[in-house]
């Protein structure tokens, strides 16, 4: 075991990747060839690590995540993360970095939070490109007849600027293109980042590229990107960003970070290559799902496990005394304050994520993600609120003690995994109708009793059934603050509805997104962005880490 970080070369020959499968980019990072996946040594097992509803004040999924890794190492297991990529739009606005925090981190934190090695700026631009491509096509005589006013395809940017969300486009005169509304998204919310993320091979990428749906002709015929003969030239701009990026965390422990798509409106899983690779070169590969277990966690298991065959020995739910309490009624100022009968409270959020884990037949053990302001008798009620429920439960001190503070879990984890995987058991079947499916997500994961559909989303579910479908898997598109599409109702809500406001088919990504609630896909900065506290001083950067 490593006691800290080393040259990037030494923790790929480590695992046993061959210098000439690897790109460096400086001593710290490299990107890593497709073939390494082939590794020759039996596959490792895989741990999820979910969480409860996220809250303001933080969770610590990517923090555990890291520390959990490093604590099996501390007891000597081969253990290789697979994590996502930080987007710049919450880096500057909400979250500040996204790498993990104190003793649990994956470095070099800089980078991998700013550019890194170029993966989000090479999906930006080959969704921009399609969309260039798009606009040039009806500009220049328009020969596949495209509606300009049904056109799908939006740009993308990495950042968060609601301002960008509703744009006019080609003004200023004949020269300038073909006037019409528009808008951006955020890259993670890009159907090519799904794309990416869900590929197994360059080939599978090629596909699914081809196959993303950009606008509608005049006798409302599907356009695709390859009928506007823009897959190569997206291919050639992705060439280097399907490779998985190897760094280590801060006590040299190997991680594989790759691909970004958020979990509220994408679906929030690391790349299906990057996870297979680390599952190839250790016995234990850790990796996790974007915000709480109804979000991400589902996902994962209904969308990239049933597409590319994975399966996981555990899943590890990570929850806190902070959140619980606020679940429980708490007002945010008051979190400091030892208050065991508001984690009481807050419990219902704990014990329906874990029913949850339970649905797809997976073990759960639940995490604590330890606060210095945890009282021994708010920890108590959780472990007795946990042990009630059947589920193992451990401590989690990673952020102080880094991975000593993962031992405990990582034990728990060892003992209660799966020797050998057993099939997890999907929500649904991805053959039955659309409104089943919906159905089966918002009853069992959120725990609603019906679920509406506008006006607008019966009128997209119609095109989806023409254009033959509704036998994709479903990616929820909801607020990441409640089990509700109503972000106020925190806890766990009782004798509600969802309401379906509209489908966005993403054809090329594999399936159909529901959008429920008010949710959008371009994010807005807060009132006090993290980009406020960020400065360049002598060559440092400082305030980058949510300081």
């Amino acid at each position: 075991m490593a006691n800290g970080p080393r040259p990037i070369a030494d923790v790929a020959a480590a695992l046993g990747i061959r210098p000439h499968h690897l790109t460096l980019y400086g001593g710290d990072k490299a990107k890593v060839a497709l073939e390494a996946s082939e590794s020759g040594r039996e596959r490792g097992r895989l741990v999820l690590v979910s969480a409860i509803t996220p809250t303001d004040a933080g969770e610590g999924k990517t923090t555990t995540c890291i520390g959990l890794a490093q604590g099996l190492a501390r007891i000597g297991q081969s253990v290789c993360l697979a994590l996502r990529e930080p987007s710049l739009g919450p880096t500057f606005g909400l979250k500040g970095g996204a790498t993990g925090g104190g003793k649990a981190i994956v470095v070099p934190a800089e980078d991998i939070n700013l550019h890194f090695t170029g993966d989000f700026h090479a999906i930006s631009t080959a969704h921009n490109l399609l969309a260039a491509m798009l606009d040039n096509h009806i500009h220049q005589g328009n020969p596949l007849g495209i509606d300009h006013r049904r056109v799908l395809w939006r740009r993308v940017v990495d950042m968060n600027d609601r301002a960008l969300r509703n744009i006019i486009i080609g003004l200023g005169g004949v020269l300038e293109g073909v006037p019409r509304e528009t808008g951006f998204d955020i890259t993670p919310a890009s159907e090519v980042m799904a794309a990416l993320c869900l590929a197994e091979d360059m080939e599978d990428l090629r596909r699914r590229l081809g196959r993303i749906i950009v606008a509608f002709t005049f006798g409302r015929k599907p356009v695709t990107a390859a009928d506007l003969k823009a897959v190569g030239a997206m291919m050639v701009g992705l060439k280097d960003a399907l490779k998985p990026n190897l760094v280590q965390t801060l006590e040299g422990v190997p991680a594989f970070v790759h691909g970004g798509p958020f979990a509220n409106i994408a679906h929030g899983c690391n790349s299906v290559v990057a996870t297979k690779m680390a599952l190839a070169h250790a016995d234990w590969a850790i990796t996790e799902a974007g915000f709480g277990f109804d979000l991400g966690a589902e996902k994962f298991f209904d969308i990239k496990c049933a597409s590319s065959g994975l399966d996981t020995a555990a899943v590890v739910l990570v929850a806190t005394v902070r959140a619980l309490k606020l679940h429980g009624g708490v007002d945010r100022s008051e979190l400091d304050t030892p208050d065991p009968a508001a984690v009481e409270r807050g419990l219902g959020n704990l014990e329906k994520h874990i029913e949850n884990i339970r649905t797809f037949c997976e073990p759960p053990v639940v995490a604590l993600n330890r606060f210095p302001t945890d009282s021994e008798e708010e920890i108590e009620v959780v472990r007795r609120a946990t042990e009630e429920a059947g589920a193992p439960f451990a401590v989690s001190d990673v952020f102080a003690r880094g991975g000593d503070g993962g031992v405990e879990l990582a034990q728990e984890v060892i003992e209660h995994a799966e020797q050998k995987a057993k099939p997890f058991c999907p929500l649904y079947d991805w053959s039955e109708p659309v409104k089943v499916k919906m159905r089966k997500i918002a009853r069992a994961m959120y725990g609603a009793r019906e679920v509406a559909w506008t006006k607008e989303a019966e009128r997209d579910l119609a095109l989806v059934r023409r254009l033959g479908y509704e036998g994709l898997p479903l990616c929820v598109a909801k607020t990441q603050k409640s089990l509700s599409d109503d972000p106020r109702l925190v806890g766990r809500p009782e004798e509600f509805d969802i309401t379906v406001r509209e489908l966005i088919l993403a054809a090329g990504a594999g399936y159909i997104v529901p959008l429920l609630g008010d949710m959008i896909r371009m994010p807005g900065l807060p009132a006090e962005p993290q980009a406020e506290k960020m400065d360049l001083v002598g060559g440092k950067v400082i305030g980058l880490m949510g300081a």
